[in-house]
């Protein structure tokens, strides 16, 4: 598809993005774009386009437009990204798809995604990002490691230290052996 866009097929884009659109939203949301989501996403495919000529043939489209979305979410301002913001939880937890389908299952489960994005806002922002990627966004450590720009052993090892700190601050017990921030108890 990237071939026939390079090649002036105007649809093959439009495809691309009806293909990507809801994933890069989501993302954007989720990295702290909130009101400008949409801002974001727009822009981010205006420069994906631009770009295609620096695009490596045989690789994955998505993680590359996703670095691009997060790069774009980053440069709406810090302040805006924070998911700190009842208006912003409440739009990330409408992006998530919902856990249950009974009422009762479905608000505890409502309940517990709300503790658990409160406590990822609470992470710095190198491991609320990886949390974010890997499982907000589901995406593997390749692609995560991709649309964050860093090596695959950081995603690993920030991942780590991330959960420790998630499980910590939602008062769940830290794996024997580990201390709460992902070390090795003497």
């Amino acid at each position: 598809m990237i071939a026939r866009v390079r090649a002036g097929e105007r649809e093959a884009y439009a495809e691309l993005v009806r293909l990507h659109a809801d994933v890069a939203h989501r993302t954007a949301v989720l990295l702290g774009a909130g009101a400008d989501a949409e801002d974001v996403v727009q822009v981010s495919f205006v420069k994906a386009y631009r770009a295609l000529a620096t695009f490596r043939d045989g690789a994955a489209f998505r993680p590359w437009l996703l670095r691009i979305v997060a790069n774009e979410a980053r440069n709406a301002g810090r302040a805006a990204r924070r998911l700190r913001s009842a208006v912003e939880r409440n739009a990330v937890l409408e992006a998530l798809p919902p856990a249950a389908d009974d009422p009762e299952s479905l608000a505890v489960s409502r309940e517990r995604r709300t503790e658990l994005l409160a406590a990822v806002g609470t992470l710095s922002e190198p491991h609320r990002l990886v949390v974010t990627c890997r499982y907000l966004l589901d995406l593997d450590e390749e692609e995560t490691a991709t649309v964050l720009g860093w090596p695959r052993g950081t995603v690993k090892s920030r991942l780590h230290r991330a959960l420790a700190r998630l499980r910590a601050g939602l008062g769940e017990p830290v794996p024997a052996g580990r201390c709460d921030d992902g070390g090795r108890r003497p």
